[in-house]
């Protein structure tokens, strides 16, 4: 009965995901400040009725003793012990909308003071009601109190639960923005805070990965050395990190690395040997999972990195540009192409797969390129980056638009891009007029006779008059294109398979499970939301 209830609150949590976070946040901070209070109320209360003496645990000498009269099982304990931490962890996944100044405000006063004395409380009421061990929180409850605190509990730990599942979905997009994961729906459900995001295809592999470890193992022994082990490898591994970090970035004293390692690294390694010692016992659950998601995004992320460096491999060379703008079988049909591509410098492979079999282009050409960067947000001014495609009579322009991991892309993509390409033709125009200028402002210090110089200037006129021109003709013309013919959305529809000379693992991760993924994750055009009545599809096959 108690795993079929958890079951249906698990499904309940998860359905009112998609409702977005802010919708019902509000209630979190003050159910939690409940909870807090409560158990440190509770605790308190314990210590003064029961046993004031354990106040002396606090000692750190104790832990020696311990060890010393118990050594293994003392060792072999520590995987329970760490569960009394692990839902203090829980309260760190969803911590990213806050400042270092709220975080170690709430935690020095509220948060640690509440653990403190609701673990001694109940440790004060087991010493006298030893047989109770097994459910000392909700025994050591005064009886009033009770059904308060059993409400306030499911609360607290389903607000936990909301942490976990918005911290995951927040991983999960960072990684897309990297070219980690395979592209999902990204729903953002605040109009005020980026970072509050949700995935439903995450959001429901969660719920039936969470509805089948609570129906499978129907046992909190099981699934508490499942968390342990999750919990003491993420700290393990963020200190890990931590260390790179001091190396590498803080330039830290090489002392005081080594006394970080010699001290929380030790504490932490023990920790972590005594929950793999329950590796049969729930343990190895979360490596599992951990090892699916290994591979998936391994195999995403290399086969990526193969079909970029395919692609600049057989980029278009300029000589072959200019034989298709010189083509006199080419058409030139009216209208603005937009040529999505992962190719950020040059022409990919598959637009010249296109001209070799469509012998027709649009009066203007865009090449696109979205990449994400390694920071939170990119200014919007400096998000979209042009340049002009020789030969100029192609009239066709490279397009990079850049994107930090917690940037929300535009609704209005297409007029933005039409917009920002205005701008950068005038200027080009700008910076030309100004390379003109210099030249005659050049020539004027010479020693060129003055009717040389006064003809030299005549032509600088003229060559600015002949730019502006130019440029007046191209904006109008994008306009004109813009508004009359519209966008035509090309997108290169690549199919990858292995070489026949490829070993048999690399045929496997390309031709099987890549492909597999592929055809079951979201396709590029509803990333960007493009009309299908203006999308265009073109293929090819890369051996990689």
């Amino acid at each position: 009965m108690i795993a079929g209830i958890s079951v249906v609150i698990l499904i309940f949590l998860f359905m009112i995901q998609r409702f977005g976070t802010h919708r019902v946040s509000y209630t979190f901070a003050p159910v939690l400040c409940v909870w807090f209070v409560l158990i440190g109320g509770i605790g308190f209360y314990n210590i003064i009725k029961h046993d004031k003496t354990v106040l002396k645990a606090i000692n750190p000498m104790y832990i020696v003793e311990y060890f010393i009269r118990n050594k293994k099982d003392a060792w072999i304990s520590l995987g329970g012990v760490v569960l009394c931490t692990t839902g203090a962890e829980a309260l760190f996944a969803d911590l990213g909308h806050f400042s270092v100044r709220a975080i170690q405000v709430s935690m020095c006063s509220m948060v640690y003071p509440a653990l403190i004395l609701a673990y001694t409380g109940q440790s004060s009421y087991l010493r006298q009601y030893p047989d109770e061990v097994s459910d000392a929180f909700y025994k050591s409850v005064p009886g009033p109190l009770y059904w308060p605190m059993f409400v306030v509990s499911i609360l607290a730990a389903a607000i936990a639960s909301q942490a976990m599942i918005s911290g995951t979905f927040s991983i999960v997009h960072q990684s897309l923005s990297l070219g980690c994961f395979p592209p999902v729906k990204v729903v953002y459900t605040s109009a005020n805070h980026e970072g509050q995001v949700y995935i439903p295809a995450i959001n429901y592999i969660l719920m039936l990965a969470c509805i089948g470890v609570t129906a499978g193992f129907k046992s909190t022994v099981k699934i508490g050395n499942a968390y342990g082990t999750a919990v003491v490898f993420v700290m393990t591994l963020t200190s890990s990190l931590l260390v790179l970090v001091m190396i590498m970035i803080w330039k830290t004293n090489i002392f005081l690395i080594i006394l970080y390692i010699l001290t929380i690294g030790f504490v932490e390694l023990l920790y972590l040997s005594s929950v793999l010692y329950k590796f049969t016992s729930g343990g190895y659950l979360p490596l599992a999972f951990s090892a699916v998601l290994m591979i998936i995004m391994y195999v995403w992320n290399d086969v990526y990195r193969r079909k970029y460096h395919y692609e600049l491999d057989h980029k278009i060379s300029p000589a072959r540009l200019k034989e298709i703008s010189a083509n006199k079988n080419m058409s030139r049909i009216p209208g603005l192409a937009m040529f999505y591509s992962e190719l950020v410098h040059g022409i990919p492979p598959i637009f010249e797969h296109y001209v070799s079999n469509v012998p027709a282009l649009h009066s203007i050409i865009v090449f696109v390129s979205t990449k994400s960067l390694h920071i939170n947000k990119v200014p919007p001014e400096e998000r979209y980056f042009f340049r002009r495609v020789e030969p100029r009579e192609l009239f066709a322009f490279r397009c990079v638009v850049r994107y930090g991991y917690k940037d929300v892309r535009e609704v209005a993509f297409e007029e933005t891009l039409v917009t920002r390409l205005k701008e950068f033709i005038q200027e080009e125009i700008l910076l030309q007029n100004q390379m003109l200028s210099t030249i005659g402002n050049n020539a004027e210090k010479g020693t060129e006779p003055e009717g040389e110089i006064v003809e030299r200037n005549n032509d600088v006129a003229n060559a600015k008059q002949v730019e502006e021109e130019i440029m007046q003709q191209e904006i109008e013309q994008l306009q004109k294109e813009w508004e009359e013919a519209g966008i035509v959305h090309m997108i290169g529809e690549s199919e990858v398979i292995a070489k026949k000379e490829a070993n048999i693992m690399k045929r496997i991760v390309i031709n099987h499970v890549y492909n597999l993924l592929k055809r079951n994750v979201r396709q590029r055009e509803k990333v960007f939301d493009i009309p299908h009545k203006r999308m265009l599809k073109v293929g090819m096959t890369y051996q990689l």
